[in-house]
């Protein structure tokens, strides 16, 4: 039986992160220019302002990944989500929400934010199951394709 391990971030993982979100985005949208800015320098844009990237291995293969980037002490945006096409459909999406959960309360944040899109219907399906709530979209976005914007409540 092939095991499916949630794993923190390395050096050795950066092609991972950027080619899988790559995929996604590319086959549903196009590469925008914050999508550059966190997939090329994930170190610098992500980790090395307090923030959190975790990869999924499915046995020996890394299949998936998130990223928690800070908004501040205790608000996380929940970003950067993929899993490779060869592997959906075996519940790695759903892994990779409950660890994010269960990684921010361990931590003690207050709410997890995310900008999606509602054509991504598998997504928002996982979000809405995992509690997430629809809540209203700012101005200036950091993304042209979002069109939906995603809280989780983590004090109640």
């Amino acid at each position: 039986m092939v095991s499916l391990k949630i794993i923190p971030f390395a050096p050795v993982h950066a092609a991972y992160f950027r080619d899988l979100n790559l995929a996604w985005v590319q086959r549903f949208f196009h590469i925008e220019p914050m999508d550059e800015f966190l997939l090329e320098n994930c170190k610098t844009s992500i980790l090395d302002k307090g923030g959190h990237i975790f990869m999924a291995q499915y046995g020996d293969e890394i299949v998936g990944c998130f990223s928690f980037i800070k908004m501040n002490e205790k608000a996380y945006e929940l970003g950067k989500m993929a899993v490779d096409p060869h592997f959906q459909g075996l519940k790695i999406g759903q892994a990779l929400m409950q660890f994010a959960i269960d990684f921010a309360q361990k931590n003690e944040w207050e709410k997890i934010n995310l900008y999606s899109n509602t054509k991504l219907t598998n997504a928002i399906y996982i979000y809405r199951k995992y509690g997430f709530k629809e809540v209203p979209l700012e101005k200036n976005l950091p993304y042209a394709r979002s069109n939906i914007k995603m809280e989780l409540d983590l004090r109640t």
